[in-house]
């Protein structure tokens, strides 16, 4: 520093060479005003380069925080002399500082003025923007950083690479995401549990069940352990294909291999034993289920008394009804309405008017259970319940309405009828 001043008084101007070592040493030293003094007298004398920009946004991004970094930013860019002394650098330190703040907006602004001003973006300047724009749900602006990337002849890290294998997932766009999965396998590169899984739920929501196999199977070559996520994207798969026995086979898998068994595993299998009518299979899990310790939701009672409707089998719906209530487990809508269905078609119709006193009125299980009463032949009953209905103050759905004035007109038909024959 002395140094410097006595140049100054020589009349001697040290280069820029020089003033950013001095700059870089009283940074490192925590002189901050004689830092910003040096600063000055480098703008003043026009030997400022990207660099110095660079030490001191840092600095002041480390000192007074990154919103008085960005504010010294703008002052700056509002010089247009100074601006001419913004390189590539500077901007990816600004665009680091924005990253701090997870601030998306200001980092898209100096992307585009980067471009503006003539200048190409490093590999650096990429990963920070595809890490922020990821990072802050902007995924579409991750896969513009990603192509222009691509364009500029610029080879992507591994670390962008899984950043936008997830990005492409997010928007629906598993091609692209295989495409980039596929690249770093011919690369030597090993994509990480979390860029499989992204792959592999991505795959099952499009249906393409064994594509997400076939990366599962990838997955365990490079030698990663499969984790909850990735069973339930592999179940989830299964189930949207309607392989509702593949799913089951899975879990068992799954049950006898992992420790990883979480509720929403259970509810997937669940669901399966539903759509297939599997009604003591559905009872074999809920008691393992119990067994296990973990909590069972009012979703997983449900469940398994919707596998008992979909096999007509209302009286075990029932006990495992009575069962969920011994448990402390509240039953909500669709238990009920499951539970009433169950029971319309069993023609358990005490049961039917036991579950329609035990809850407090309510427009669905009114609906549901006319609409059965009416279906099964039970149209005295149906109009009692109508009655009843329509004295609590509910509102009857169209569906409702139309077996009523149905049944109505039969009733005026018949006598009319008995009129006729009276005569």
């Amino acid at each position: 520093m002395e140094l410097c001043e006595s140049m100054k008084l020589s009349g001697l101007q040290p280069n820029a060479h020089a003033c950013n070592s001095l700059l870089s040493c009283l940074l490192r030293n925590g002189l901050l005003d004689d830092a910003l003094r040096t600063f000055e007298f480098m703008k003043t004398n026009e030997i400022i380069t990207g660099h110095t920009y660079s030490l001191i946004l840092k600095a002041i991004a480390d000192t007074q925080g990154c919103e008085a970094a960005l504010d010294m930013l703008a002052e700056l860019e509002r010089e247009s002399e100074q601006k001419k002394g913004f390189d590539v650098i500077v901007y990816n330190t600004a665009i680091s500082i924005c990253g701090r703040l997870n601030n998306w907006v200001e980092t898209e602004r100096l992307w585009r003025r980067l471009r503006e001003d003539g200048h190409i973006g490093t590999r650096v300047t990429y990963s920070l923007l595809v890490s922020i724009f990821v990072r802050c749900n902007q995924n579409e602006l991750a896969l513009d950083a990603y192509h222009d990337m691509i364009q500029n002849g610029l080879e992507p890290k591994d670390d962008t690479m899984h950043a936008i294998i997830g990005a492409c997932t997010k928007e629906e766009k598993w091609d692209m995401a295989l495409s980039i999965f596929q690249k770093m396998l011919n690369d030597g590169l090993k994509p990480n549990l979390v860029a499989c899984n992204a792959l592999i739920n991505s795959l099952g929501k499009a249906g393409e069940v064994k594509l997400a196999f076939k990366i599962y199977d990838i997955m365990q070559h490079l030698g990663h352990t499969p984790d909850a996520f990735t069973w339930k994207s592999l179940l989830g798969a299964l189930y949207r294909a309607n392989q509702h026995g593949d799913a089951l086979h899975l879990f068992e898998r799954i049950r006898e291999q992992s420790s990883a068994l979480n509720e929403h595993l259970y509810n997937t299998a669940l669901m399966s034993c539903q759509k297939l009518g599997s009604w003591d299979r559905a009872l074999q899990l809920l008691w393992q289920m119990e067994a296990s310790g973990l909590s069972v939701s009012t979703a997983s009672y449900n469940l398994v008394i919707a596998a008992c409707e979909t096999a007509r089998k209302p009286k075990v719906a029932l006990q495992v009804y009575d069962h969920m209530i011994d448990q402390k487990c509240v039953p909500d809508t669709f238990t009920h309405l499951s539970l009433l269905r169950s029971c319309i078609w069993g023609s358990l119709w005490p049961e039917v008017e036991e579950i329609l006193d035990r809850v407090s009125p309510n427009v669905s299980l009114y609906n549901a259970a006319i609409h059965g009463m009416c279906l099964r032949g039970k149209i005295e009953t149906a109009k009692k319940l109508y009655m009843r209905m329509q004295k609590s103050g509910l509102k009857p759905d169209g569906k409702t309405r139309a077996f009523m004035l149905q049944n109505l007109k039969k009733d005026k038909l018949k006598v009319k009828r008995l009129s006729y024959h009276g005569r």
